[in-house]
């Protein structure tokens, strides 16, 4: 099993975030003007900040010029973002992540045209456009059988030395900010990843209007008569096991929680109400002692998750079980996390709804994480089929 005792340099990567979040992220994102107006705008200084300490490339292995942060590591640094701005945290994750993704499966000709780029420029983010508006490519689980066909309207037509690309993708995260994005299009060869630059002429980015529900920043990208290169097709092989996907969403969730019981501790030891603190009163003790237990299990939850990502051969030898381990930590930090910051948010009586304070924009925060992407039924169902070891068929990203 993971060994609880972190390792010098997972405390530096601690500290040293957690630092930055006290002195730079919340005198920001927690101003009471920004917070009274929901001014959900991306502090874009903030994110150049966090880009120049490495933690735009915290995955990135070193050999490519990243940090090479492995997953555990990853979920300490996003929890620790998370705890100052869940959107800086969740820029910053997708663009982490997208790179483990994508530069590792560049050909050396991609890499010297995109990896360079994306390491010498702060402001570079990644996309991946992969969904469609009104293409059933959101089908949810058809529950113990097989997965009905996706269907892809994004087309990429060959045409010379180029792919003409035409379609339209939405809830694109990153889209508003990202520099390079993978589209997902169906060429004559089935369906591909193919890169496209952000300033390539016919493709344009319509930002989601507030309020929104997603952390970060997300949009829809159309393309219309968009030429790139035949060299930008990018292949990458079957998609990894949900068991051993890396829980960043989940790691970001509980830095939601925490944000919400470190305040309400603080208020609660600081509130005196009959001549002592209210935290010293039994409603309000225990309270924080039930925010305290559900944070505490749904980290290690993620933490095990993230550890069975660095070490795959657990499964083999059956020192964990055959589960997926990330949508099991996903379901119950949701649910957990969402409870908690109701809680912390009671701490505080009737401030607790005031706009110019931080726990309506907490609960707001654990509530996207509750009910988007699939939701916890679908998640469930996953679970379920995990258990009765129904296996579906990988899905194809990207044509040969």
């Amino acid at each position: 099993m993971y060994n609880l005792h972190l390792s010098p340099e997972q405390l530096e990567f601690r500290d040293t975030v957690r630092s930055f979040v006290n002195d730079e992220v919340k005198p920001v994102t927690l101003k009471a003007d920004r917070l009274d107006l929901a001014d959900r705008s991306l502090p874009m200084d903030v994110l150049r900040k966090a880009s120049q300490m490495g933690l735009r490339a915290l995955a990135l292995p070193e050999d490519l010029g990243g940090v090479g942060a492995d997953a555990l590591t990853s979920c300490i640094v996003i929890e620790e973002l998370a705890v100052g701005d869940t959107d800086v945290a969740a820029v910053l994750a997708e663009t982490a992540a997208l790179s483990l993704r994508l530069f590792p499966a560049m050909t050396p000709e991609q890499g010297d045209r995109f990896l360079a780029a994306f390491l010498e420029d702060d402001d570079y983010h990644l996309a991946c456009a992969e969904h469609e508006p009104d293409a059933d490519t959101a089908l949810g689980v058809n529950y113990h059988r097989p997965t009905p066909e996706r269907r892809i309207a994004t087309t990429a037509t060959r045409s010379g030395n180029d792919w003409v690309i035409n379609g339209v993708k939405d809830n694109v995260a990153n889209a508003p900010v990202a520099k390079l994005i993978a589209v997902e299009a169906l060429t004559d060869k089935g369906p591909a990843l193919i890169l496209v630059p952000r300033d390539t002429p016919g493709l344009s980015v319509t930002a989601d209007p507030g309020p929104r529900w997603h952390h970060g920043a997300g949009g829809r990208i159309t393309l219309k008569d968009c030429r790139v290169p035949v060299g930008n097709l990018l292949t990458i092989g079957g998609a990894p096991n949900p068991g051993r996907a890396i829980p960043l969403t989940e790691a970001l969730n509980i830095g939601i929680g925490r944000a919400a019981y470190e305040a309400a501790l603080d208020y609660a030891q600081l509130r005196v109400q009959g001549g002592r603190p209210i935290a010293q009163h039994q409603a309000i003790g225990t309270k924080l002692a039930d925010i305290a237990i559900r944070l505490d299990v749904a980290r290690s939850t993620v933490w095990r998750a993230a550890w069975a990502a660095d070490h795959p051969d657990a499964f083999a030898d059956r020192s964990l079980p055959d589960l997926p381990l990330s949508t099991i930590a996903k379901v119950y930090t949701a649910e957990a996390v969402y409870r908690a910051t109701k809680d912390a948010a009671e701490c505080f009586g009737a401030m607790g709804v005031m706009r110019d304070m931080p726990l309506q924009k907490y609960i707001h925060d654990a509530r996207i994480c509750l009910n988007s992407g699939d939701g916890p039924a679908d998640d469930r169902l996953r679970i379920a089929e995990a258990l009765t070891q129904y296996r579906r068929g990988a899905p194809m990203l990207a044509a040969e």
